[in-house]
C-alpha cells in the first residue's frame, strides 16, 4: 500500500513532468513558427495603393 505522503510525492512528480512536456512542445511549436517565418517568401502581397504612404 502506498502511503499518503508517497502518493502526494508521485502526484507532484507527474505534474512536474507534464509541465515540462507541455513547455517543451510549446518551445518546439514556437521554433517551428520562427523557422517557417524565416523561410517564407519575403515579398509583400499588399496591393500597390496600400504600399504608398498617405498624406
Amino acid at each position: 500500500m502506498i502511503s499518503n505522503s508517497e502518493m502526494i510525492r508521485i502526484r507532484r512528480q507527474m505534474q512536474r513532468r507534464i509541465r515540462d512536456v507541455v513547455a517543451e512542445r510549446r518551445r518546439a511549436r514556437q521554433m517551428e513558427a520562427i523557422a517557417t517565418d524565416l523561410t517564407a517568401d519575403p515579398t509583400d502581397t499588399r496591393p500597390e495603393s496600400s504600399l504608398s504612404p498617405t498624406a
